[in-house]
């Protein structure tokens, strides 16, 4: 059952030149939602157009996923995960390219951030809602090689698959690591990378507060819901898939 809440607040007023309002008491009462309201008729008139309307947007088809994603079907990555990261890389990149000249690197996100399976058959602006409720734009931080090492290890510590994208973490068969590669190429520390990510981890969300230590932050004041809307307008066919962007190696 929903329930809104609703606050009274009681002032005592002695007058204007005495000086401000003093409270005098806070309640509160829970008021159910249930089947018990009944629809003023002249209120959902007035809302119906818009209620059609909204439906209309939501439930247009963008594309077509062949098998159902979830962030759940691989231990170290998953195809949910890998799809949302390989969103934020695609359609950063020309963004950030077009504003400031340089490439981005790789992208980062969180597991608890994806709300929803993406079920196999038609995918539409509704679907993105359901896997990104929330308000998270996309930002792409500078960041030293270090902090991409540091970043690997964040990922190792996690007992989630986190969903990453244009960098690769190896580890050897007791769990330790071996190798990060950058869009194929060896973790230079020296060197400047560009990470896309969300606000949420920026802000130390998911425990990575290790990205306060960026050297610069680029707002491209988009959403990252409007990114997926865009993704799968641009595509035909969704697919992912659990892949090598973070392997164990196993014992032989």
């Amino acid at each position: 059952m929903k329930q809104f809440v609703v606050f009274i607040t009681i002032c005592l007023c002695i007058s204007c030149r005495q000086g401000p309002s003093t409270l005098h008491s806070i309640s509160g009462m829970q008021l159910p939602v249930n089947a018990a309201i009944t629809i003023n008729d002249s209120i959902d008139a007035f809302i119906k157009p818009y209620r059609v309307r909204v439906n209309q947007v939501l439930d247009s088809v963008l594309a077509y996923a062949p098998v159902t994603l979830t962030k759940t079907d691989g231990e170290l990555n998953s195809s949910e995960g890998n799809l949302m990261a390989d969103i934020i890389l695609a359609q950063s990149r020309p963004i950030f390219q077009s504003r400031t000249g340089r490439h981005i690197d790789m992208a980062l996100m969180n597991y608890g951030g994806i709300r929803n399976v993406i079920s196999a058959g038609p995918v539409t602006a509704r679907t993105a809602f359901e896997v990104m409720p929330f308000e998270n734009y996309i930002v792409v931080l500078e960041i030293p090689g270090s902090l991409v090492r540091e970043m690997a290890h964040y990922l190792i510590s996690s007992d989630r698959p986190q969903p990453m994208a244009g960098f690769q973490i190896i580890l050897d068969p007791q769990g330790r690591l071996q190798a990060v590669n950058v869009n194929g190429i060896p973790l230079d520390e020296n060197k400047t990378y560009y990470l896309a990510t969300i606000d949420y981890l920026l802000e130390g969300g998911g425990n990575a507060d290790f990205l306060k230590q960026n050297q610069g932050i680029t707002d491209l004041n988009y959403l990252l819901r409007n990114a997926m809307i865009d993704y799968f307008t641009a595509v035909d066919t969704v697919k992912a898939q659990v892949d090598e962007r973070f392997i164990k190696y196993e014992r032989r």
